[in-house]
């Protein structure tokens, strides 16, 4: 089929929708901390999210520099509004107002920011700002209200699991007493009420180093275990992170909040640390992580909970040199400064394996599992794009009619969105098998819908 398209002058930086996310199941996220003076530059950062297919990140203040870098990136970010201004939110609703209308409404929708975090792990903040934290959100909700932003970005903070006094078996979980009426309560009730979700920071590592003589390394890394039985509920448990995630659960039920979801805004596994710090090595650190991510992304959520997908952001993006504590607290990066990788983790779900077909012991590339998209790598370079474009829509014979001038899929008008689009439809016409999203490394697969404009993008094998 003969294609014509109208010649790219300027190619966008950023419109691939990237994901880590499987369709029907959950979302793995990064945090990107920035204590260092040795990362590189923002925009830097984001050609390296989005080369690993990373669409979703946490950021623990509201910089500038980084969120005026992830506009137009299709890269969703978590924002913070730091500790030390909760009581000056807390007190002051003006406050609130331009810290939304400065941080938030400034880069809001370019920067497509979908929660903010109000406060980080409050409850052990040695400056005792608990006192502030629900009014403060209270607040900040209410200028989102203000700025009609309450549909489209989530508040909440994170809450680390010492805020538990019980989370062993995960049944009876249970809230700290001296904190349930003040300020558990309130929070729950409030991001019921706003359809908002619970922040977690879980760290297994943290139960296994200081347990290490009860708790098996196997179930605190995800590998194949005996598990453990939960008496109060007669379920099994494969993984310490499960469990932790359910004694959550088994807390909010208790005070009468079962309903509100989860999501766990840090959790991950060090690459090395102080003699002290028992498993802190590059291979468990890779076996936890690879294994949350595949845990997240083929499961279907907790033993509690099965129906609730898990949504997860790994700690963290880089190695941190400035942060202080044990050496473990400088080594959680997935990549070091320089961005190459610490250790391998696969992204994306279902790995290219083979099968014999036709019964003589041919092997060809099986589909990729679940449902999965292909679309353009941005940094393919215009010239690559192009010609991978042409192939598609001329020899591959993808459907291209929908990118034609006028039609559905035509905006925006970007080779990156065009050449997705094609890219996709070569993919689901040859059954998605491994291989058929590559043309020459201009394209790479997803697994979450692409989002370009108001253009939907087809999935399955016809």
């Amino acid at each position: 089929m003969a294609v014509s398209f109208l010649p790219y002058f300027l190619i966008p930086s950023f419109f691939s929708a990237i994901s880590l996310t499987q369709a029907d199941s959950g979302m793995i996220g990064v945090n990107y901390g920035r204590i260092a003076n040795n990362l590189p530059s923002p925009e830097n950062v984001v050609n390296l999210l989005k080369s690993q297919g990373i669409n979703r990140i946490k950021i623990f203040d509201t910089d500038h520099t980084v969120l005026a870098s992830l506009a137009n990136s299709g890269i969703k970010v978590v924002v913070a509004l730091p500790n030390e201004l909760l009581s000056s939110a807390a007190s002051d609703q003006s406050f609130a107002d331009n810290w939304v209308q400065a941080n938030i409404t400034k880069h809001f929708p370019a920067t497509e920011i979908e929660a903010i975090a109000v406060g980080n792990e409050v409850f052990v903040d040695p400056s005792n700002t608990t006192p502030y934290l629900v009014p403060a959100m209270k607040n900040i909700h209410s200028s989102l209200v203000k700025f009609n932003l309450d549909e489209s970005i989530k508040i909440s903070s994170p809450i680390a699991l010492s805020s538990l006094a019980n989370s062993y078996p995960p049944s009876s979980g249970r809230f700290k007493p001296d904190l349930v009426e003040p300020v558990i309560k309130p929070m729950l009730d409030l991001l019921r009420q706003t359809s908002s979700y619970l922040m977690v920071n879980a760290y297994p590592f943290f139960a296994y180093s200081a347990n290490a003589d009860k708790i098996s390394l196997d179930y605190a890394l995800f590998r194949e275990n005996a598990g453990n039985v939960d008496p109060g509920t007669g379920l099994r448990y494969n993984s310490l992170f499960d469990a932790q995630i359910d004694a959550v659960f088994a807390a909010m039920s208790a005070v009468g909040f079962g309903g509100v979801k989860v999501m766990v805004t840090e959790t991950g596994w060090p690459s090395a640390g102080d003699e002290n710090e028992i498993g802190a090595s590059e291979s468990n650190a890779a076996a936890y992580n690879g294994g949350l991510v595949k845990r997240v992304l083929t499961g279907n959520g907790t033993p509690l909970r099965p129906r609730d997908p898990l949504n997860v952001y790994l700690f963290a993006l880089f190695n941190e040199n400035q942060k202080p504590g044990p050496t473990s607290e400088r080594n959680y990066g997935l990549f070091y400064p320089s961005e190459g990788k610490v250790y391998d983790v696969p992204f994306v779900a279902g790995e290219v394996r083979s099968t014999p077909v036709n019964g003589d012991g041919a092997q060809f590339p099986v589909a990729h599992e679940g449902q999965s998209w292909c679309v353009s790598n941005g940094n393919a370079g215009k010239e690559k794009l192009q010609a991978a474009l042409d192939y598609a829509c001329g020899e591959g014979g993808a459907d291209c009619r929908p990118i034609q001038p006028g039609a559905t899929c035509y905006h925006p008008e970007s080779l990156e969105a065009h050449a997705s689009f094609a890219f996709n439809s070569y993919y689901q016409k040859n059954a998605r098998r491994v291989g058929t999203c590559y043309f020459g490394g201009a394209a790479h697969v997803v697994t979450q819908p692409p989002r370009y404009g108001e253009c939907e993008f087809p999935t399955g094998f016809s």
